[in-house]
């Protein structure tokens, strides 16, 4: 058992990696700016704010591991909040490291994103290329041993109109007219919360090939977003009009098949053999919405 600290335990996959860890038997303290509606009663919760030095200091002392997820998040929301992207993502991360340093944290898992291989992804991406860039340094300087972690698109409960087929869905479930910013072509490789969470906690029981190295956590099959709608509409049993603003050439600063424009380092494929099927995840997810709609 393994003393773990997951930052930002009380969004979206943060609160899916704490629950992993716990299972895995770990003593897991989650550490957010708000309370997690989702802990459970061997996890211990601590209020605090990454920005701010000695609430940090005081959440990673004792720590053995910690998983870093707490940021700015909403790659929309980034676009128009270049410095609050700065402040949070960029230097919250490095008062994180430089805490877990001094506090002698064995490894450090950073919760990065795909988009750091693309040109898209404006000053969210700029940010996590910024944060990876600092984590390697780090090891190079201090000897902190780290593992990035690079998310795809993600999908799953918990989560609200910041994450993509949530968002897309909820609409689906509410609108009769929709537009979609990028093309009816666009690609993604979704992956179900609880499968990343569930790759994500095996780091560190599988840390003599994890440390120091990069993952890429996705889906293991590329979908077209005009077939994701058409699962909406035969789970949903309802029709929507759709307009692929995209299709029309206006950028949306989100990539459509691929995010590699160039590659920084090397990031090999985390995948699981058992995932949670695409139409059952969604199932789950239309339940969990008109939950929230009650």
């Amino acid at each position: 058992m393994a003393h773990v600290l997951v930052t930002g335990a009380s969004g979206f996959l943060g609160s899916h990696i704490a629950d992993a860890l716990s299972m895995q038997g770990h003593q897991v303290s989650l550490f957010d700016r708000v309370p997690s509606p989702y802990l459970r009663d061997d996890q211990q919760m601590i209020l605090g704010d990454i920005t701010d030095k000695a609430s940090v200091e005081k959440a990673v002392a004792g720590q053995e591991y910690v998983y870093h997820l707490a940021a700015l998040a909403d790659l929309n929301a980034a676009k128009t909040r270049p410095v609050d992207t700065v402040e949070i993502n960029v230097l919250g991360t490095v008062n994180l490291l430089k805490a877990c340093v001094d506090a002698g944290v064995k490894q450090f898992m950073f919760g990065s994103s795909v988009y750091v291989f693309s040109r898209e992804g404006g000053f969210y991406r700029c940010s996590k290329q910024a944060c990876e860039s600092y984590v390697e340094e780090f090891q190079n300087r201090y000897g902190l041993d780290y593992t990035i972690l690079r998310y795809g698109s993600l999908y799953g409960t918990r989560t609200d109109m910041a994450n993509g087929v949530y968002r897309l869905l909820y609409r689906y479930m509410n609108e009769t007219e929709m537009s979609y910013p990028g093309t009816s072509s666009d690609r993604r490789e979704y992956i179900h919360v609880l499968d990343a969470a569930k790759l994500s906690a095996q780091v560190i029981d599988r840390r003599e090939e994890t440390t120091n190295k990069t993952y890429v956590i996705t889906g293991n099959d590329h979908l077209a977003i005009s077939d994701l709608f058409k699962m909406f509409g035969e789970i949903l049993d309802r029709k929507v009009t759709l307009d692929f603003v995209g299709d029309r050439e206006q950028t949306s600063g989100h990539y459509s098949i691929t995010p590699y424009s160039y590659t920084p380092k090397l990031g090999r494929k985390m995948v699981t053999n058992e995932y949670v099927d695409m139409g059952q995840g969604l199932i789950e997810l239309i339940a969990d919405i008109q939950n929230q709609q009650k």
